[in-house]
């Protein structure tokens, strides 16, 4: 082990990774539109995705994070201030207009900017691209006339979803993916579960600067955002991240950042990692600080696609928890629920519960309730367990929760 490499343990790092995560400390006493700002800058992006069995895994996120907001916060930032907006990094996130150099430099590459990690998509989207030159220009003559939901679209049919499960199998559908990937269009806003698509250049605000970066100077500032949003992280857990899969020379990237200074080799006692792990340098203050009585744990609700649980092999390795998405097993293989979300307790993730918003009868079902092997069993972590599902409850505007008896034992006499 080499002298600059940083030792630390691994509840320090676990620490780190939730601080840097915005889910350890106290909530802000009212949320605001700056606090949305702060976590989606500190974050990279938050993923979206409008599934609502609950309420969009994006919206859980935000409320993890900021407690009670105005969704209509959120909608102004996205579609008034422009100060967000809705890309594919290459997954659907929100992200910052502020960043926006860095998206439209992979943009004007696309889709040379996938890495080889994106198996055949690359190859597979140029071929679409030079095959389907007419549509493309249709397409974009179309939004010329204003902004147009996908069914408006005239050459637009509905089919069942592609094969590569991107997309639906309708080939304007694909375009447009194509197109926004490519920067020659956006998602300007929303009706109902549709994104409205629109032209780049009548939506975005003049602070949009339209930069074109290097390759090596997308991947110098890229790679250091996903490091600090994580906390620590290996040369793949940065690669998953963000932006996911568009790396093409990372391993010289870090060689470079690591160099400069910029990043510190950590070694994380007890953690069971082959691959060399980093940290910024910006953070070796907060992380020696974790082992401090001033960290203060927080209760939270981790929705299915939280940044914080982003990868199966890192949440394995940081915090020893293994989440399947289960909403995409046939229901005879699921063995949580079907929309699950993990109990966080400080820098431990506890159990996991299974709730399900009734809108129409204006309650909370929670189907059930399991508690991970070693979780505490007493009546104080219960009640908090308790008081933050109702916190859940009255953001969602139910009147009431509703348990099942699958709740466990030493947590029932709270959650009933």
């Amino acid at each position: 082990m080499s002298e600059e490499t940083i030792t630390a343990s691994a509840e320090s790092v676990r620490r780190l990774v939730v601080t840097k995560q915005h889910l350890a400390g106290k909530l802000p006493a009212k949320a605001t539109c700056k606090d949305i700002i702060s976590v989606v800058r500190d974050l990279t992006y938050v993923q979206w995705d409008p599934t609502s069995i609950v309420a969009p895994s994006h919206v859980i996120s935000l409320w993890s994070r900021i407690g009670d907001f105005q969704l209509s916060d959120l909608d102004r930032l996205m579609w008034e201030d422009k100060m967000l907006f809705l890309h594919w990094t290459p997954i659907a996130s929100i992200v910052l207009t502020e960043d926006y150099p860095l998206y439209y430099s992979l943009m004007r590459r696309y889709p040379n900017s996938l890495s080889d990690s994106w198996g055949t998509q690359r190859a597979r989207a140029r071929k679409f691209l030079a095959e389907h030159k007419p549509l493309r220009t249709a397409v974009l003559r179309e939004l010329k006339s204003g902004p147009l939901v996908l069914n408006q679209f005239g050459g637009y049919v509905r089919t069942k979803r592609s094969a590569d499960g991107w997309t639906t199998g309708n080939k304007v559908s694909l375009m447009l993916f194509h197109l926004l990937m490519s920067g020659e269009v956006m998602v300007v806003g929303r009706n109902g579960n549709q994104n409205i698509w629109g032209l780049p250049e009548e939506f975005l605000p003049s602070s949009a600067e339209k930069k074109l970066l290097t390759e090596q100077e997308v991947e110098f500032e890229a790679a250091q955002k996903a490091i600090r949003a994580l906390g620590t992280a290996s040369a793949r857990e940065i690669h998953y991240y963000f932006p996911r899969g568009c790396y093409q020379n990372l391993k010289q990237t870090l060689k470079r950042l690591h160099e400069q200074s910029l990043i510190h080799r950590i070694h994380v006692t007890g953690l069971d990692d082959r691959d060399e792990r980093y940290i910024h340098h910006e953070d070796i203050p907060l992380l020696q600080a974790m082992a401090s009585g001033a960290w203060e744990a927080r209760m939270a609700l981790v929705a299915p696609f939280d940044n914080l649980i982003c990868g199966r092999g890192r949440t394995n390795r940081i915090f020893g928890f293994d989440y399947v998405h289960e909403q995409f097993l046939p229901k005879s293989k699921r063995k949580f629920g079907t929309y699950v979300f993990p109990i966080l307790w400080g820098d431990k993730i506890i159990g996991r519960v299974d709730p399900e918003m009734d809108r129409e009868e204006e309650r909370l079902l929670v189907n059930s309730v399991h508690a991970e092997p070693g979780a505490p069993r007493d009546k104080e972590v219960a009640s908090e367990i308790r008081e933050t599902i109702e916190r859940l409850a009255d953001f969602l505007g139910a009147k009431e929760i509703e348990y099942t008896a699958q709740v466990p034992e030493a947590w029932k006499n709270s959650l009933r």
